[in-house]
């Protein structure tokens, strides 16, 4: 029990704002870094980052989705049942927040809930780590919140992100929405923003 109270965070109130925030800043100007308030500590199968996220956005009204190497750490899932208290989906497309620990843990983009023409806001937020959010592909986002254009280059997304991507924007204002976390930092991918490949 001891290791269930001491994981989060240690002034819960003050960094779940900073951390919520955050999420909100990376969403609403996409492809800008945003610091994440950390937990004292993270269970082993889940980075620091995810785990913040979750702690921060997940509550026992938001159906939770973890892929299966997050799913079958006991240790995890209790951990996030103490903090949480949101109830877990094995379905991806019933799920309001998803979480993966690599991109080769995550179904499609398609897999997950898309919302419905009425209540495009009930889609899924995943949020996916990756080993960092640059050094990777260069990306080129366009759209709302966004001057212009913005460059961007995280590694660890999937093969196939980009088709993905032009499918999920297509159906807007339907469409997941997608946070890439690392190295303490949150990157958004709102479901408005254009992505194309860089020069």
């Amino acid at each position: 029990m001891d290791a269930l109270l001491d994981g989060g965070f240690a002034d819960p109130v003050l960094q779940s704002q900073t951390a919520f925030r955050a999420v909100l800043d990376a969403l609403a100007n996409p492809g800008t870094l945003q610091t994440l308030a950390m937990p004292q500590a993270a269970p082993n199968g889940m980075g620091a980052e995810l785990v913040s996220i979750l702690l921060t956005l997940c509550d026992h009204d938001t159906s939770l989705w973890l892929d299966p190497a997050l799913r079958a750490d006991g240790a995890l899932v209790e951990f996030l049942a103490f903090h949480t208290a949101a109830p877990l989906t094995d379905s991806a497309a019933a799920a309001t927040f998803a979480a993966a620990s690599s991109a080769n843990h995550l179904p499609p983009l398609d897999q997950f809930n898309l919302g419905t023409q009425e209540y495009p806001d009930r889609s899924t937020t995943i949020v996916l780590a990756v080993p960092a959010l640059g050094g990777g592909p260069a990306l080129v986002l366009r759209g709302p919140g966004i001057k212009d254009q913005i460059a961007v280059s995280p590694q660890g997304l999937p093969a196939d992100f980009l088709a993905q991507w032009v499918a999920n924007r297509e159906l807007f204002p339907r469409g997941i929405d997608l946070l890439l976390v690392a190295d303490g930092q949150v990157l958004g991918l709102p479901r408005s923003t254009r992505i194309a490949e860089g020069q």
